[in-house]
């Protein structure tokens, strides 16, 4: 007899709770406005690689004034080992002025406000207002998309924004901002897209493709 959904949250929640209750982003940043340049790094490039550009990037650009006046060259330079920098470059020199000229040199806490700055998606806006702000907001990348829907905790989700909808339907709002730490880490080092750890994963008795694949 299948799971009910309500039954397996709270199941996986309560796995997570136990084994990692204070789960954080593994990307390193001192300040609001680091974070946001390590988050836009971060479309379709790993922590690991966006932590090693950073550091070389804040000493250049310690700030938002310098980077809203930085030459494009200067900055594609700083970050070219990452994945579509020469975006990537336009979109930082752009949100550096944009959070300049239109929010005071702050960046807003609502996701809707932070989405209007440019570079800044859905997602980045979720992970800002969550992180920065301890809004309740769940981000939902490619991990999370993808461990959500082998678990059982999303269901024909057809785009991130499905997703997400799925999962805050169920997921309270004090454990939102945790809960989006707590499937990257798993999707990163556990429910990885090729060669899952199922043998030893602690959720596989919660878990949809686990109980197909294996159980059948």
């Amino acid at each position: 007899m299948d799971m009910k959904k309500e039954e397996r949250f709270e199941k996986v929640l309560s796995y997570f709770r136990e084994h990692n209750p204070d789960a954080q982003t593994e990307l390193k940043y001192k300040s609001p406005y680091e974070l946001a340049v390590a988050v836009v790094l971060s479309a379709q490039c790993t922590d690991k690689r966006v932590n090693m550009i950073t550091p070389d990037f804040f000493r250049v650009f310690p700030g938002l004034t310098e980077l809203a006046q930085a030459d494009s060259q200067a900055v594609f330079g700083l970050i070219k080992s990452c994945s579509y920098p020469n975006n990537k470059t336009r979109n930082l020199i752009a949100m550096a002025q944009t959070v300049l000229q239109y929010f005071g040199g702050n960046f807003p806490e609502e996701v809707t406000e932070l989405q209007k700055i440019p570079g800044i998606g859905r997602k980045t806006a979720n992970v800002l207002a969550s992180v920065l702000f301890n809004k309740p907001a769940l981000a939902v990348d490619t991990h999370v998309f993808r461990v959500a829907a082998r678990i059982g905790l999303t269901t024909r989700a057809k785009n991130p924004l499905q997703a997400e909808n799925q999962l805050i339907k169920y997921i309270p709002e004090n454990q939102r901002s945790v809960a989006h730490h707590w499937l990257i880490l798993h999707g990163r080092y556990v429910c990885m897209a090729r060669n899952p750890k199922c043998a030893s994963c602690g959720l596989a008795n919660y878990c949809k493709y686990f109980l197909t694949k294996f159980k059948g």
